[in-house]
């Protein structure tokens, strides 16, 4: 079986063209046929985080269905800016919620999933702006991932990382998939979008989802990878 996994910053759906226009940042949701996707910055940042990613449009616009987490705000839609989106069949077995160490409140999600062919960890992130705090991040939750736990994982998000080779050495035991440039949306050349996959997952395809609306919508443009689960 093949899974699509595939992550976008949406930017609290505020364009390249500084417009707030959730509406379209959906339609490229939809665009990317994933069956599971990782949402960054979907919650305005002050007053409480309200959601920047209205629930009910969510709800009826979009073929993906958020996870229930426990959100950041009452009105948030993540818990510190993100959440993940399933495809209707895709089974939710367990979600954790991960502090990390920073100098700025920063957060991950691990995800346990079952899609049908067996197990798969996902850890959904969106790294510090310090290398320093996105190394003890990635420290953090390689950790949390252990060697002897047999299942397939792998972390995607926003890796903020510009450098193609410094910043990953906890990773070990991962591979690491940059599918290209995706920042600033209008004219990328920066690879922030990243996953990072374990022996247990072959990348079968990757790449950047570039479109004249997702040029628009956010300003970083969507990544997706098609993977199949080898363990």
């Amino acid at each position: 079986m093949i899974l699509r996994i595939a992550s976008y910053n949406i930017h609290k759906s505020k364009g390249s063209d500084g417009r707030f226009d959730p509406a379209r940042v959906i339609d490229v949701i939809n665009a990317l046929s994933a069956d599971v996707l990782a949402l960054q910055e979907v919650d305005f940042r002050f007053r409480g985080r309200p959601a920047a990613l209205p629930q009910d449009a969510l709800r009826e616009g979009c073929a993906l269905v958020p996870v229930a987490l426990t959100p950041t705000g009452p009105n948030s839609l993540g818990w510190h800016g993100q959440t993940l989106l399933l495809r209707k069949g895709i089974t939710l077995a367990a979600l954790h919620h991960v502090a990390l160490p920073g100098f700025e409140p920063r957060g991950a999600l691990i995800a346990d999933l079952d899609a049908g062919s067996g197990p798969l960890r996902l850890v959904g992130v969106h790294l510090g702006l310090r290398r320093a705090d996105r190394r003890s991040q990635l420290a953090h939750i390689r950790a949390r991932l252990r060697d002897d736990d047999a299942r397939p994982a792998l972390i995607v998000g926003d890796f903020n990382e510009w450098s193609a080779a410094e910043g990953f050495e906890a990773l070990h035991g991962f591979e690491m998939t940059s599918p290209g440039a995706s920042y600033p949306a209008r004219a990328p050349f920066g690879r922030l979008d990243r996953m990072a996959t374990n022996a247990g997952i072959s990348v079968l395809r990757s790449g950047v989802f570039d479109s004249h609306l997702a040029r628009r919508a956010s300003d970083h443009l969507p990544i997706w990878a098609d993977l199949r689960l080898t363990n």
